[in-house]
């Protein structure tokens, strides 16, 4: 896997905000074909055992460890290999298309880190982001609590400023990958008079006095990638831990899930590419009446929607990943969050639509767990609820065209 750092190291991250907003590069290309050979060969095999069992896929991080893309998007100065937005689109949904659960390792681990990469001081990005490109260490993001998820300006989150210290109390809810993270990303209120403008970000360490972590989630979908609590009491950690200067929490917040709603979308994307694919193989094969179910018109024009619905969802997807990476690079892009909001909205409702359908296609056997189809279908539904429900999507994007 040298020769994919190298790629990932060159081409890829020196492309200028001139390349074309949708179409991969060359080198993306080959990046595809590489994640999804991999993504064959040591993640799909066990795909229905890790949602079957639901346990973390360890042998899925050690494999994108070793193939360097477990955090691809993680700039060379801090020992990552700086592939832009698209590659880590590219990365997530390849992934995605054998395992949801095991595309969340390289997902949430951008999620976690980006507030780092947006308002972190040089001495926080150097201190954390190595550990995560080296796979040391994964990165969560901790935002939401019980009572304030999608209205997450109403968290109750605090830290208290003591000395040369900040010390945490709250609970954060639906965390994912928490308890297998070492690193979190941590919004707490650190002025309760000011509301939004009154929320503070800060890194907190696992190994930190006072971290808990609630049981696992028994969820519908998404099986292996644990989902918990994570729990503070009286946690202490030193002050330079903050993330960007008191009170730009929220903002921070905000400005993270435009770029990284984007990858939710590529998520989105896997798992219905997965689904398609495996219900054309099997209506190809699959004979009714004397005849190759493929054969028959209604069938066709299912096929045909479903791949027309993707293709759209993709090349919007990528179109957002091409504005996000000039964000990241510093450039004002205006429609940022309107294209992200989009690209989410519409990959997730996609992937929903598109994984029912492919269930539909296998009849009586797409029904059963001895198909994927019924595993990816349970996958899709989280793609519309998490990083912001579709609902709120839809009120993101009417504020952006309305303001």
């Amino acid at each position: 896997m040298h020769q994919l750092r190298s790629l990932l190291a060159g081409s890829i991250c020196d492309m200028n905000a001139d390349f074309p907003a949708y179409a991969p590069a060359e080198e993306h290309e080959l990046l595809r074909q590489a994640v999804r050979e991999l993504a064959a060969a040591e993640i799909a095999p066990r795909a229905a055992e890790v949602d079957e069992r639901a346990v973390f896929p360890r042998h899925s991080l050690d494999a994108l460890v070793r193939g360097d893309l477990h955090a691809v998007h993680i700039p060379e100065a801090y020992g990552g290999v700086g592939g832009d937005a698209l590659a880590a689109v590219i990365v997530i949904e390849e992934v995605a298309r054998a395992c949801a659960s095991s595309s969340l390792i390289p997902a949430v681990n951008k999620l976690g880190t980006v507030p780092v990469l947006l308002s972190g001081s040089e001495d926080l990005k150097k201190r954390y982001l190595g550990a995560v490109a080296r796979g040391e260490a994964m990165f969560s993001y901790a935002l939401s609590e019980a009572e304030a998820g999608s209205d997450a300006a109403a968290m109750r989150t605090r830290a208290v400023r003591d000395g040369g210290h900040w010390v945490l109390n709250g609970t954060k809810m639906w965390i994912t990958n928490a308890g297998v993270s070492e690193f979190y990303t941590v919004m707490a209120v650190t002025d309760p008079s000011v509301g939004a403008r009154g929320i503070s970000a800060f890194v907190v360490e696992k190994g930190d006095v006072g971290v808990s972590f609630g049981p696992k989630e028994r969820k519908l979908g998404i099986k292996g990638s644990p989902t918990r609590q994570v729990i503070l009491e009286d946690v202490r950690i030193p002050a330079d831990r903050m993330i960007g200067a008191e009170g730009t929490g929220f903002k921070t917040a905000l400005a993270t899930l435009d770029h990284t709603r984007i990858t939710i979308a590529a998520q989105a994307l896997g798992i219905a590419q997965g689904a398609l694919d495996y219900a054309i193989g099997y209506v190809k094969e699959r004979r009714q009446f004397g005849r190759a179910v493929a054969d028959f018109q209604g069938v066709q024009f299912m096929v045909a929607d479903m791949a027309m619905r993707l293709e759209g969802a993709r090349q919007l997807t990528y179109h957002a990943a091409a504005k996000s990476e000039r964000a990241m690079r510093g450039e004002r892009v205006a429609d940022l969050t309107f294209v992200s909001s989009a690209a989410k909205c519409l990959a997730s409702d996609v992937a929903m639509d598109v994984t029912v359908d492919a269930v539909q296609l296998l009849g009586g056997y797409g029904y059963t767990g001895d198909f994927p189809v019924e595993r990816m279908m349970r996958d899709a539904k989280i793609t519309q609820i998490y990083e912001g429900t579709n609902q709120i999507q839809r009120v993101v994007m009417a504020r952006q065209l309305l303001k």
